[in-house]
């Protein structure tokens, strides 16, 4: 019913809890209710609502854009850069220093599950750091460190190019840990100058310009829910 634009979910609980929601002509009163919006007619003060179309996007994030679907400071969204009737959000963030790719949808469940530690879906960043990574600290980050969070799986990582000043890698992770890159790098002496997300899973940013979106394709769907299993 939310996801239908009805109102809020908890407004959605308190219209049905009073009766004003019916189940193929059945009043429900009670929760939770559990219903195929594929095979069963549901109405809310007897006007029938139609199950909502399941839609999924890629966007290359740019920098300084929020991946929350509500901002008090009006902040640039994720949302505000994929034109859809459907109520759609971010599986997952990426803070707002880090660009790249996010997928948007309105199916919940499947959001659910991506985001979910257990299923662990790989993602690779490319990731500018100032200083030269040596092969010692390849090596730690491979192996993984200790934070306040608690213990941070090891990443594995590629060198694209190093030099005293800059180097540029690509590290893929199976962890999403708030900030989790730039608090291991920083761990080893290697502050951050910019990151993006390049990856997800087998899906890449290839031909998707920053600020670009597409559709995902069927058998991108059907990657990601075969994943979610």
């Amino acid at each position: 019913m939310a996801a239908a634009g009805i109102d809020s979910r908890r407004k959605c609980e308190e219209l049905i809890l009073n009766g004003a929601v019916t189940v193929n002509s059945h009043v429900v009163d009670t929760l939770p209710v559990f219903v195929d919006p594929e095979k069963d007619v549901i109405a809310v003060h007897g006007k029938k609502i139609r199950a909502e179309q399941k839609v999924y996007f890629l966007l290359n994030k740019p920098k300084s854009v929020i991946c929350t679907n509500s901002d008090p400071q009006g902040r640039k969204r994720a949302i505000d850069f994929v034109p859809c009737r459907q109520r759609i959000f971010c599986v997952g963030r990426l803070d707002a220093d880090t660009a790249g790719l996010i997928i948007l949808t309105n199916d919940s469940e499947l959001a659910n599950k991506l985001m979910h530690p257990r299923y662990k879906v790989p993602k690779t960043y490319l990731v500018r750091v100032r200083g030269y990574v040596d092969d010692e600290t390849v090596e730690k980050l491979k192996k993984g460190a200790w934070l306040a969070e608690g213990k941070i799986a090891g990443a594995a990582v590629e060198i694209l190019s190093r030099g005293h000043q800059e180097s540029l890698v690509h590290i893929t992770i199976r962890q999403g840990l708030n900030w989790q890159i730039r608090k291991i790098l920083a761990r080893v002496g290697l502050p951050v100058r910019s990151l993006r997300r390049t990856r997800i899973g087998s899906i890449t940013d290839r031909g998707l310009s920053v600020g670009g979106f597409r559709e995902l394709t069927k058998a991108e769907v059907a990657y990601l829910r075969k994943i979610g299993e």
